[in-house]
């Protein structure tokens, strides 16, 4: 049997590679106590034996944090994840979500795409932007709170935008998983063609229309023809139609059945964003782009596990 203890405080005599630890920056030695202090998402996990006598092993961090999925899941599974080859297109109010929370669950070899930087707009519901961060690059900033959770995780960021002219540049063959959480129209139809026409065992997932809502009780997940009561996902397949273009295959998307709102609030709010190019800005809240972005992060686990 085996008991785990969280500590704070670390002896000095229970550290044997202090070089392991250089990489945590903020770890402060202590002469007069003799103790190494870590900050608390610096936490090593030591692990105590039957036999009373403490085992001075300190695990990697990556593989204390994954002790609850891997109990949950089993470790063939957790491998399966770990292994997971993900490209996320937008990590805005929806894509920051979904890519936080894959990380947390095990994916480790995530990519991230997107070519704004942090608005102060960003705020309410993007995970990076904080007022700290306001003007960096946002997939810069992301990538570094995702390795700031998971120091060893395989985090790719590239700053520029999906287009037709730039889709080549992205290697999509080279995945598991394609996330589509980008909201221009014309970007967004033309990733849904080269996505679906890519291989099967590419899955591809893809967010529909997350602004004007307010019940988180009413996302849904669904296949693209079937999606329900969402303009995006309507003017989706007008364009299709129109172009006489489609999609290769079925996909699934997610989507909310609720009925969009009207901004009830003074349009002058939005009027001097320097960071939007957008020729319609609509209201948004964090409960709702963050359950969009986790439900698709699920959708991607349970693919990978079942």
């Amino acid at each position: 049997m085996t008991i785990i203890i969280h500590l704070v405080i670390i002896q000095v005599s229970q550290v044997q590679k202090l070089n392991e630890l250089k990489n945590y920056k903020h770890l402060f030695i202590s002469a007069d106590i003799g103790f190494y202090s870590l900050t608390l998402h610096q936490i090593y996990t030591l692990e105590f034996f039957t036999n009373n006598k403490m085992e001075n092993k300190i695990t990697t961090m990556e593989r204390g944090m994954q002790r609850r999925t891997e109990l949950l899941l089993g470790k063939d599974n957790l491998e399966k994840l770990q292994s997971a080859r993900v490209l996320i297109f937008g990590i805005g109010g929806v894509g920051s979500w979904c890519a936080e929370g894959l990380l947390r669950s095990g994916v480790r070899n995530i990519t991230i795409v997107d070519s704004d930087r942090v608005c102060v707009t960003n705020c309410n519901r993007q995970l990076m932007a904080t007022s700290r961060t306001i003007g960096e690059v946002k997939v810069d900033a992301l990538r570094q709170r995702l390795l700031d959770i998971n120091p060893d995780a395989n985090i790719t960021a590239y700053q520029k935008i999906y287009q037709a002219e730039t889709a080549d540049e992205f290697h999509m063959e080279e995945y598991d998983f394609i996330i589509d959480a980008i909201d221009s129209l014309k970007d967004k139809a033309d990733l849904i063609l080269r996505a679906t026409a890519l291989p099967k065992e590419i899955t591809f997932i893809s967010s529909m229309g997350a602004a004007l809502r307010s019940d988180p009780f009413m996302v849904r997940k669904a296949e693209f023809w079937k999606v329900d009561g969402d303009p995006l996902a309507r003017a989706l397949r007008k364009k299709f139609k129109k172009n006489k273009t489609f999609p290769r295959r079925k996909f699934q998307c997610v989507f909310s059945e609720e009925k969009p709102m009207q901004n009830r609030g003074d349009q002058r709010l939005v009027e001097h964003e320097w960071c939007s190019t957008k020729a319609q800005i609509n209201g948004s809240l964090c409960h709702i782009t963050a359950t969009f972005g986790m439900a698709i992060a699920g959708m991607v686990i349970n693919h990978i596990i079942n």
